[in-house]
């Protein structure tokens, strides 16, 4: 893909919601009217936020930081994956850094702390017709007080608070990532590297689940354009590009839970 440029130093401005229906959507709606780049609407509570394959993201109002970020990159659309990855890495070393825990990469954008979900990424691009890139909007939702979820959700999610022992300020949180998402922005080379480097999928069993299928295999790589790279049980390697992931257990330790 070549070498990835540096994004123009950003200045953010920060607007603030108690209640949208989307982040990402207004964002969106944003960048399509024009906005500059480096707009941020943080909310405290969304009602129709979205995940990955259309998914919808709920929380308790003010339990979670909800962002989203506005950029106007010079890439091409089969390069953005790295701006998602820059935004996932930001998070990650934010939550190190304001809360004090270490939380783990699962891929594509998901931010766990063992199996649990601590925070899920959605990068959305304004493409032209022709495929150009106009603009990309990443959103960012992370569980930052456990208070208000509901009991189901004790073994496959978490949050900040839960996980630090101790409150954990919204504020402390996005101005963390804000900071680091700017530097890492301005070094978009050294990202593709350093999210392999935290990505506690590969080398894990895993099951990629798709809306007609799954597979199972060993997580092995990421590629340069942000694939999953998986060797299956029958030995041939699949490139998965979307999908979601389960981590599973190795076979060993399954049979010895039997």
């Amino acid at each position: 893909m070549g070498d990835l440029p540096a994004s123009p130093a950003v200045r953010w401005r920060i607007r603030r919601l108690e209640d949208v229906d989307s982040t990402n959507r207004l964002v969106l709606d944003e960048a399509r009217a024009g906005a500059e780049p480096g707009l941020v609407v943080v909310a405290d509570q969304q009602h129709a936020g979205r995940g990955r394959r259309g998914r919808v993201w709920t929380a308790p109002s003010g339990s979670s930081l909800l962002v989203s970020v506005l950029l106007r990159p010079a890439l091409v659309a089969e390069q953005l994956h790295v701006i998602t990855m820059a935004a996932a890495l930001s998070l990650l070393e934010a939550v190190r850094a304001v809360a004090g825990f270490a939380a783990e990469l699962k891929w594509p954008n998901d931010l766990v702390v063992g199996d649990r979900k601590l925070a899920g990424l959605l990068a959305e691009a304004d493409l032209s017709a022709a495929g150009a890139v106009r603009a990309v909007v990443v959103g960012v939702g992370c569980n930052v007080t456990w208070g208000g979820y509901p009991a189901e959700l004790e073994l496959i999610a978490t949050a900040c608070d839960r996980e630090a022992g101790h409150a954990v300020e919204r504020d402390a949180l996005l101005g963390a990532f804000l900071d680091r998402f700017a530097a890492r922005l301005d070094a978009l080379d050294m990202v593709p590297g350093d999210y392999r480097a935290r990505l506690a999928t590969i080398g894990r069993p895993v099951r990629v689940e798709f809306a007609d299928g799954e597979l199972e295999g060993v997580a092995t790589d990421v590629d340069e354009v942000g694939r999953l790279v998986v060797r299956r049980t029958d030995g041939a390697t699949t490139m998965v590009a979307a999908g979601d992931v389960v981590h599973l257990r190795p076979l060993t330790d399954r049979r010895s839970a039997r």
